[in-house]
């Protein structure tokens, strides 16, 4: 990825992002305003309540993200990535025909847009999003902000056949840059870890900010190490979800 790309300003635009970009990120929290201490000090971030416990995340007043309140003990404590739709229904009708499941949705939210998760047909977690008045990440590509998904699968032939029939013009048409990368599990987890996709936040000083993690009740689970698209570290927050240090 050009580093004439590191700041991309997105905030207000009407239209959203392309079909298939990532566009936005969320994690589901047991204690939100833990998550608010945890991020803000790493981060920076400041926060404003927006939607029924959830509060969005901005980096220099931008949004860069949203906290959530989790409301079932039995869901996992993570971070979602959501990619870009112009048409939640039809592009669930892709995901069906694809061999993935639909979780939730397409599900109106007040106006912002609408929101699906779904799964591949490994079981990798990821949600749709259907602009509406909310386009999506005000910036990305930037420290503290969004930088990279990955996804760790067992088949990546099939992940990008799957991802490749969904989002194709993203990913593999003239010009592509995405933010999405496809490794086995085994590249950096157990094998035992099921499939599952790691959101990665932007950072000019990874063995710096891995101090900060530590610091606030975080933990190192791997790295760092050397990947395709920069230097990477696995972390979670203090309250166990998992996200990724990334240094261009």
């Amino acid at each position: 990825m050009a580093e004439n790309r590191a700041s991309v300003h997105t905030e207000g635009h009407p239209k959203g992002f392309p079909e298939g970009v990532p566009c936005w990120v969320d994690a589901q929290l047991p204690d939100v305003h833990a998550g608010e201490r945890f991020y803000g000090e790493l981060f920076g971030w400041s926060f404003e309540e927006v939607y029924g416990g959830s509060v969005w995340a901005r980096q220099d007043e931008a949004v860069v993200g949203a906290l959530a309140q989790k409301t079932d003990g039995r869901m996992p404590t993570v971070w979602t990535v959501s990619f870009s739709t112009p048409d939640a229904e039809a592009t669930v009708g892709r995901i069906r025909a694809a061999g993935g499941q639909v979780v939730m949705g397409p599900l109106p939210l007040d106006g912002l847009g609408k929101a699906v998760l779904a799964a591949d047909p490994e079981g990798a977690v990821f949600g749709l999003w259907q602009a509406g008045s909310h386009p999506g990440f005000g910036i990305r590509h930037t420290p503290g902000s969004f930088a990279w998904a990955q996804l760790y699968a067992r088949d990546t032939e099939a992940a990008n056949t799957f991802y490749g029939h969904l989002f194709h013009e993203a990913l593999f048409g003239p010009g592509a840059e995405p933010d999405f990368g496809r490794s086995p599990v085994g590249d950096v987890f157990a094998d035992v870890m099921p499939p599952h996709f790691l959101v990665h936040f932007g950072v000019e000083d990874c063995e710096a900010v891995l101090g900060a993690v530590s610091r606030l009740g975080g933990r190192v689970q791997a790295g760092p190490f050397t990947a395709s698209y920069g230097i990477v570290a696995v972390v979670t927050d203090n309250q166990g979800a998992s996200f990724a240090l990334l240094q261009r």
